[in-house]
């Protein structure tokens, strides 16, 4: 009887210290840029919308900026925060946009579990749009991370030549 005892309070100890049990509620941040679903819905296309606000991923080598090099800048497609100088720029060969760094300040990370394991998700720092994921398969030379970046997410601007 003790025996049992000992195993039932073993068992209860364990499961009360659990992970589950240990998560914290992690406060939702609040972006300068704020919309409902609507007005999202009137200002972005379709495929912007699926992407910044449902956090949905386009199908690789879809986007005309993946393989883009002009110089310029990579700005939110839904409220034109600059994210991206072509300058940091490369080809990951993963088809889609890839950066080894954002312009300082303007994304802001999160963590993603929908495919079932934590993923680092990127997200504009001005209006909380999903871009893409953050992974450490980058240019060894430079940062060694890979932003790994939906182009639907993305409005390019190129830099004015001087005349």
């Amino acid at each position: 009887m003790k025996r049992l005892i000992l195993i039932c309070l073993g068992v209860l100890t364990i499961s009360c210290t659990s992970n589950a049990q240990q998560k914290t509620v992690k406060e939702k941040k609040t972006y300068s840029v704020s919309k409902t679903n609507a007005e999202w819905k009137k200002i972005l296309t379709s495929d912007q919308y699926y992407i910044l606000r449902q956090a949905g991923t386009e199908r690789p080598f879809s986007s005309p900026l993946n393989k883009l090099y002009a110089k310029g800048t990579f700005h939110c497609a839904a409220c034109n925060t600059p994210l991206y100088e072509s300058e940091h720029k490369f080809d990951s060969g993963t088809g889609w946009p890839s950066f080894d760094r954002a312009v300082e300040g303007s994304v802001d990370k999160d963590v993603d579990h929908k495919l079932g394991y934590a993923r680092s998700e990127l997200l504009c720092g001005t209006c909380g749009g999903h871009l893409g994921h953050v992974f450490n398969d980058g240019p060894r030379e430079t940062t060694g991370m890979r932003h790994c970046i939906n182009g639907d997410a993305l409005i390019f601007t190129p830099k004015e030549s001087k005349k």
